[in-house]
């Protein structure tokens, strides 16, 4: 069969079927003769027809899902090829190509959400299967479109057909009676199982979910609940011990687990250990809630208790909680190990969304390496003091007994810590720490063998750095929190020290808690646990305390009282109030924990004379003012620093107008014209707007200037 080179050559195909499929088309070799592809033209209107025709074939009866797909605006490309494409969409079996056995492979993550309806009959049974085909809108005649078809042939990559009545694993004619089980519904009842919810509720669940696309019958419901039974008892019989040897474990359940995994790095004697788990849910969280935000670390968590400790990367969803978007495994925290893992994550992020960025990075670590988030992200890095507040807060509760002393010295660090902007002298302010509370010796040994020697590191980087605001630092506090629960269960002591057992915890209980939360609260269902998702940071609980439940004492502002909510005669007491280290006297607080109370006193200080600012905005106050010490005979530096500072403050007051303004549309309409620049002259491959010609001699005059256009070329490079 001749190869055709040029989409002019190639007929447009339109069949009289209403659905119609590849075999009533003709198709023809497209491309070079070293890569060509089976190929056809049909109106774009038809593809649609096309692709639900192809799905019905008797032999191999399928649907096709989008796992890649690509736009451009009319009018961005000034020349152009005959074959560039205005939309571009790869269509792949949905038996296919998930196949993670023996010499499986993957396929980068789908950048769009899939649609469950367009799934396979049998999602739950993914073969290997290759068939795919790309549709192509084209740019120069976008009432075409271009299928090329890359594997016609239903099989898998040894070449056997691997699903329909011809696949010798199929499950027999009974196949057609099996409910529809989408992905959606196979991780509701999965997550619903990890967190131990009864069968009833979950079998209820499950038959409400397959019963959109099944419809209600007695069938329906006994093959469900066949199905949740006996995903449960797998689930329950499942074991993180896939070897009695932990590091063959971890081996094997890499070789699965493939597609979950973004870097694998075995010890020897030269390389750290370094295991880097995302899944595709995690990362399309990822790159919804990363791009243009922030990401946060949870580092060394477990460094003590654990076989390796564990960094987990955090994004702030729509209600800005912290959302688990990867997990990083490895006893290695040296700059080139660092890179190795952050590199690998970006570009596994771009490449299913390449212009994917952040806007910053914030570190909990003051020993965390900087320079690799600089070179890889090119972002602004924030530090959150959510990590040293809890450690002393903690330890001052449990190595002192009496409450006065714990607010005194929590209040004193608290000044030692805002002291960096006023030039106390961290030194003389520890000597008098230790001098007035030395008979508090359980906590000063502490202190003195724990922080002493590496203070002057961690004021640094504050002084260096922005800091955090509250909510952010309570977000990635109340993950922590919650990922120690999960963890550090009595029941699991024993299994600390086997890596595989965190990873299966990880990828089990933690990612389905973290799953049905965000589900719940996008679908709007599984109302217990959509309310204790949104109540589960310390800002969200704040925000329903009432300003008329919370008196200052204006006076001397030593204290705040808060009453509570649930108990009409309690009233907890918040000392130091407006200060990071405000101390509370709640049950949450004493363990250590940014409470309510102290950020609701804290929100109401913010606005009230006397109280000084917060650490966050005192932070960001001596940025603004570092920016304007610049020396007035440096004219380009000063002039450098107005520019930012105006670029800054203009992006705050838009972010402020936004957030503040009831209606959106007054926003808009404030915002300033754009016009559009005219176009340049028509060139060659750049259509003409003067002449309206029929799109026939439109089409011909193309392919003709493109003809000529690449006969000059070749002619120029054979007389170089």
């Amino acid at each position: 069969m001749a190869i055709v080179e040029f989409i002019g050559d190639l007929p447009v195909q339109d069949p009289p079927e209403e659905e119609f499929s590849a075999a009533d088309l003709t198709w023809t070799k497209f491309g070079t003769a070293e890569h060509h592809d089976d190929a056809a033209l049909i109106p774009y209107d038809r593809v649609d027809e096309f692709i639900v025709g192809e799905g019905s074939n008797l032999e191999c009866p399928t649907r096709f899902h989008i796992e890649r797909g690509r736009k451009r605006k009319m009018g961005s490309l000034k020349e152009y090829k005959d074959d560039e494409y205005l939309e571009y969409r790869m269509y792949w079996c949905s038996f296919g190509p998930e196949n993670y056995g023996e010499g499986g492979s993957i396929l980068p993550s789908r950048r769009y959400r899939l649609n469950t309806r367009n799934r396979a009959a049998r999602p739950q049974s993914m073969r290997g299967c290759t068939c795919n085909f790309v549709v192509k809108r084209l740019y120069a005649r976008p009432s075409l479109a271009l299928i090329i078809y890359h594997e016609r042939r239903h099989v898998n990559k040894s070449g056997f057909v691997c699903h329909g009545p011809l696949d010798r694993d199929a499950i027999g004619p009974g196949a057609k009676t099996v409910p529809y089980i989408c992905n959606e519904i196979q991780q509701q009842t999965m997550s619903m199982i990890y967190l131990g919810i009864p069968e009833e509720n979950i079998l209820e669940k499950h038959i409400e979910g397959i019963q959109r696309y099944c419809g209600s019958n007695a069938k329906v419901n006994s093959l469900a609940s066949q199905y949740v039974h006996k995903l449960g008892m797998i689930i329950k019989r499942s074991t993180h011990e896939l070897d009695l040897d932990d590091q063959a474990s971890i081996r094997m359940w890499v070789e699965r687990n493939k597609k979950s995994i973004f870097i694998y790095q075995d010890t020897s004697e030269k390389d750290s250990f370094i295991l880097g788990i995302q899944t595709e849910w995690q990362l399309q969280q990822m790159i919804r809630f990363g791009h243009c935000s922030l990401i946060a670390a949870d580092s060394t968590f477990g460094i003590k208790r654990l076989k390796y400790p564990l960094c987990t990367l955090l994004v702030f969803d729509s209600r800005q909680h912290a959302l688990p978007v990867a997990w990083v495994i490895t006893r290695s925290f040296a700059k080139p190990d660092v890179s190795k893992w952050m590199k690998a994550l970006l570009d596994r992020a771009r490449s299913v969304e390449p212009g994917w960025k952040i806007n910053g990075f914030l570190i909990d670590d003051a020993a965390a390496e900087t320079d690799p988030i600089r070179d890889i992200f090119c972002c602004p890095i924030l530090f959150s003091l959510w990590r040293v507040r809890r450690s002393w807060l903690r330890n001052i509760v449990k190595k002192c007994n009496n409450i006065e002393v714990q607010r005194e010295i929590f209040k004193r660090l608290g000044n030692i810590v805002y002291g960096i902007w006023g030039g106390n002298r961290t030194l003389g302010a520890l000597e008098e720490l230790t001098q007035d509370f030395v008979d508090q010796t359980a906590f000063m040994e502490y202190f003195k063998s724990s922080w002493v020697p590496k203070i002057e590191m961690w004021l640094s980087t504050m002084r260096s750095l922005p800091l955090a605001s509250q909510e952010a630092s309570g977000a990635i506090e109340a993950y922590h929190v919650k990922m120690k629960v999960k963890l550090f269960d009595d029941s699991h002591l024993g299994a600390l020290q086997r890596v595989d057992w965190l990873v299966h915890k990880l990828t089990t209980e933690l990612h389905s808690s973290y799953w049905l939360d965000r589900y719940a609260d996008e679908c709007d269902s599984f109302q217990n646990v959509k309310e204790e998702y949104i109540a589960s940071t310390s800002w969200h609980r704040a925000l329903q305390i009432p300003d008329s439940a919370v008196s200052l004492d204006d006076k001397d502002y030593l204290y705040a009282k808060v009453l509570s909510q649930k108990d009409s005669s309690t009233v907890h007491l918040v000392w130091n109030p407006g200060s990071e280290f405000s101390f509370c006297d709640c049950a949450w607080s004493m363990q250590g924990n940014l409470c309510k109370h102290v950020i609701k006193v804290n929100m109401i200080c913010e606005s009230r004379q006397g109280y000084q600012p917060s650490m966050s905005f005192q932070s960001f106050k001596e940025l603004l003012m570092s920016l304007l010490k610049k020396p007035m005979d440096d004219s380009v530096a000063l002039d450098q620093s107005m520019a930012w500072t105006m670029q800054m403050f203009d992006q705050i007051r838009k972010l402020v107008e936004v957030t503040s303004s009831n209606d959106i549309g007054t926003v808009v309409n404030n915002l300033p014209l754009q016009w559009v620049s005219k176009k340049g002259r028509t060139g060659v491959g750049k259509p003409s707007t003067s002449l309206a010609l029929p799109s026939g001699s439109i089409d011909t005059n193309r392919a003709a200037a493109a003809r000529k256009k690449n006969r000059k070329r070749k002619r120029l490079s054979r007389l170089r």
